[in-house]
């Protein structure tokens, strides 16, 4: 939100200084983010031409002696056709800055003749585009004084970084009240708009919305006639240029004045052009308008719209149709001052991808109480500027502002924010804000005024009453020491975060962050692409769905590095997945993939590797490691955690793998990605990936200490004995593990694979698994009798569990 110091002044009775005005506004909660001191106009001054000779070497350059009130006069070569003897303009002398043409100027020379400096134009001083020729000033401008503060350009320019909940501040009235009531001036209450009205408005106005009337709350409309449109006046220009704005032209101009002015954003529309009645509705779907920036929309229900019998004639609270847009051929006008519904506003302004100064203010919710004193003080100006006739106002749907009531109780305020302030402070800030206060005694009841609808609660009322008493006057005050160990200050998820992050970097696998939005064919790729988890507004066509899985993201990343060159890519991302909806469908998840020869081992080829597998294509069984590290990292008890073949259907149906914890809980994914994922993906080369699902491991025991338990070593041998059983091909490794673990728990304290073998010897279906099992005693050492007990137990369990038998 900008606006000039002048324009603010106009509202505001004040002595204070810019420095002073610009830090009170920061701590009522305006913060300023911008200050143009104007400091850039100090070097051009007001000069006379006292001679104006040709050029010799250039027939369209004249010579010119220019009294600068320095002293003696200075030569510059000049090419404007308006350049004379006696022509008072504004002059820059070399090292000034022209901001027109960006460029500091310096001694030169044009065609053998020096130049010392330049007569400048109105475009070359970013006062208008105006080319035609250097300023021409009247005779009495004071020669030698600032050209800047003859011509009003001094003026500063406060940019503040306007909060979405203040849309009474979107207004330099509503600023200056502000300002007022801290006690940095007087508000200037402006005048009642008055002017002679003459006949009816001959257009009415039709409210078809059905039963959503609140996507039109009300209209007014009025008719001015006979109307002499042309360029608003240099005030006004001024003002809208210090802002960033083009003028248009005064009937345009006034719209957007008031825009700034009152908060109150109005449209015009050539009376000529509108053919019939208006009638406010919602557009039909593929209904199409050619809107004043001169591009085209399509249109759905989604939008309300004002139309006649020529079609859409305006995108209501957004942007005017180029059909019915006021010109200088425009003789009758009609002023529309309308409510619109803040939430269809945002909704049809992001959709159609259109940001005006309206939709910016009619999104936030502009004062219902002004719509026609809105309408008022914009007739008044046009016929102050444009002359005419106004016809009476027609007024419809309009019902009035019925004010929010809060019970207020002022203790509040201590609360929450520990100041204490005085009853009657906070009761007169509020009265001075335009709040209505009724009741006495600890609660009071607040009425909140029509400008400020994001006034919800007691909460809001105590931060209008902090802002104006002074957040400065909070005394920063130290936490207060309990004089004991702190205690967990992160949270089991966060830690599990961290240290699955660095378990991975750990692995030689670089931290990736993807998009939170897939395209809807990935999402399905990966078991999501429901409805729920559709975007209603995507950034772009292909993020149009919260993602499943961070592996789409993973994927297509590892693949823009082997399109680039790089094709070893090990990378990792702990982040957040989207299962549905709800609170609870958002999961926390370490991902990670690796392409082409990233294994553990290093990456790419080399002379050794047929000796340390550098080289080697990675596998299911890298994978399968990096999940294992991210499991024990976050401190599951790996000897209850289960391997099963087969995973998601996004992964090879033959080499992957499903990570459990009993029955029920699953802790994760791995393997090697499935070649029609891969296809889908557009993404080719070795590939294997994991995801860790560290929401669903469960919650750590509680230690009574933290204490490390002390360290018992056996002083007994170690034994190792083999086995090896023959199984059916389907019987799975680790349930032999598991069931030889199960024999006696305190005896076998490790169990290994170290062969396979398959042969026909073994017959048709069967397959040989030799496991080492590792025996430790705790207390004795065991006797013959005691190892034959536990082998016929490991025999026995293995059989009954998994059908093997001992191979001869």
């Amino acid at each position: 939100m900008k606006f000039t110091l002048s324009w603010l002044k106009e509202h505001l009775d004040t002595d204070a200084t810019l420095e002073q005005i610009c830090e009170r506004l920061t701590a009522i909660g305006l913060e300023v983010e911008h200050v143009d001191d104007k400091a850039a106009y100090k070097p051009f001054v007001i000069a006379k031409v006292v001679s104006a000779e040709k050029h010799p070497q250039a027939d369209k350059l004249q010579v010119l002696m220019v009294d600068t009130g320095a002293g003696s006069p200075v030569q510059v070569v000049c090419g404007a056709p308006n350049a004379r003897a006696g022509l008072v303009g504004a002059f820059a002398a070399p090292g000034a800055y022209v901001p027109g043409i960006a460029v500091t100027l310096s001694v030169g020379t044009i065609r053998g003749v020096e130049s010392r400096g330049m007569m400048c134009s109105e475009k070359e001083l970013d006062m208008s585009d105006s080319h035609d020729g250097i300023i021409d000033l009247p005779q009495d401008a004071p020669v030698g004084t600032s050209f800047a503060s003859y011509a009003g350009l001094d003026d500063p320019i406060i940019e503040i970084n306007l909060t979405p909940n203040r849309p009474d501040c979107t207004s330099i009235f509503g600023i200056a009240r502000d300002l007022a009531v801290s006690g940095l001036g007087t508000l200037q209450a402006a005048k009642t708009p008055s002017f002679t009205v003459s006949g009816e408005t001959p257009v009415k106005v039709k409210l078809d919305l059905g039963e959503d009337t609140h996507l039109c709350p009300g209209f007014a409309l009025r008719l001015v006639r006979g109307v002499k449109n042309g360029p608003s006046p240099r005030w006004m220009q001024q003002r809208l240029i210090a802002i960033g704005l083009r003028p248009i032209n005064a009937l345009v101009d006034i719209t957007n004045y008031m825009t700034f002015d009152q908060g109150r954003p109005l449209h015009v529309f050539d009376a000529a052009k509108v053919k019939g009645d208006l009638v406010v509705r919602r557009a039909v779907e593929g209904e199409k308008v050619l809107a004043l920036d001169t591009r085209e929309y399509t249109l759905s229900p989604a939008n309300v719209v004002i139309s006649d019998e020529n079609g859409i004639e305006s995108i209501g609270g957004i942007m005017g149709g180029e059909h019915s847009g006021c010109d200088e051929n425009t003789v009758d006008v009609l002023i529309e001052s309308a409510l619109w519904d803040p939430m269809n506003i945002a909704k049809s302004g992001r959709g159609l991808g259109i940001i005006t100064d309206a939709r910016y203010r009619f999104e936030r919710g502009v004062d219902p109480e002004y719509m026609v004193p809105g309408l008022e003080r914009a007739t008044e100006l046009v016929l102050d500027l444009c002359g005419g006739t106004a016809a009476k106002a027609d007024v419809t749907g309009y019902a009035g502002y019925t004010p929010k009531q809060i019970d207020f109780p002022i203790s509040e305020v201590k609360r929450l924010t520990g100041l204490t302030v005085d009853a009657n402070e906070s009761i007169a800030i509020l009265k001075s804000l335009g709040f209505g206060v009724s009741g006495s005694g600890e609660t009071v009841s607040v009425s909140v005024p029509s400008w400020r609808p994001d006034v919800d609660g007691k909460a809001d009322l105590v931060e209008e009453v902090l802002r104006i008493h002074g957040v400065d006057k909070i005394a920063p005050t130290p936490l207060e020491s309990h004089g004991a160990v702190s205690g967990k200050i992160l949270t089991t998820l966060q830690i599990r975060t961290r240290v699955a992050k660095r378990a991975l970097a750990a692995r030689g696998m670089l931290e990736a962050v993807t998009w939170s939005f897939i395209s809807k064919a990935q999402a399905e790729l990966f078991g999501g692409g429901s409805a729920a988890l559709s975007l209603a507004n995507p950034i772009a066509a292909d993020m149009s769905d919260m993602r499943p899985s961070l592996l789409p993201g993973l994927l297509t990343a590892a693949g823009r590095n082997a399109d680039k060159g790089f094709g070893d890519v090990a990378i990792f991302e702990v982040s957040g997945t989207y299962e549905n909806d709800t609170p609870s469908g958002q999961r926390r998840v370490a991902g990670g993939i690796r392409r082409g020869t990233a294994s553990l081992a290093g990456a790419g080829r080399s002379w050794s590797n047929g000796l340390k597998g550098g080289g080697k294509p990675v596998d299911v069984f890298d994978t399968k490691a990096d999940a294992i590290a991210v499991l024990e990292a976050c401190g599951v008890p790996m000897g209850n955690v289960q391997f099963e073949a087969g995973g998601p259907s996004w992964y090879h149906p033959g080499r992957s793998g499903t990570i459990k914890l009993g029955p029920k809980i699953v802790l994760g994914h791995f393997g090697e990605f499935h070649p029609k994922v891969l296809e889908a993906l557009d993404v080719s080369g070795a590939l294997s990936g994991f995801e860790v699902f560290l929401d669903a491991m469960p919650e750590p025991k509680k230690k009574a200490t933290r204490t490390k338990p002390a360290l018992e070593l056996s002083p007994f041998q170690a034994v190792k004995r083999d086995f090896a059983f023959v199984v059916d091909k389907s019987v799975e490794a680790g349930a032999i593990l598991k069931a030889a673990s199960g024999a006696d728990r305190k005896l076998v304290t490790g169990v290994n694979v170290f062969d396979i073998f398959e042969g026909a010897s073994l017959g048709d279906g069967k397959k040989s698994v030799a496991i080492e099992v590792v025996i430790q005693p705790a207390d004795r050492t065991l006797t013959d009798e005691d190892f034959e007990a536990l082998t016929a137990k490991i025999i026995a369990n293995v059989t009954k569990n998994t059908g093997g038998v001992l191979r001869g």
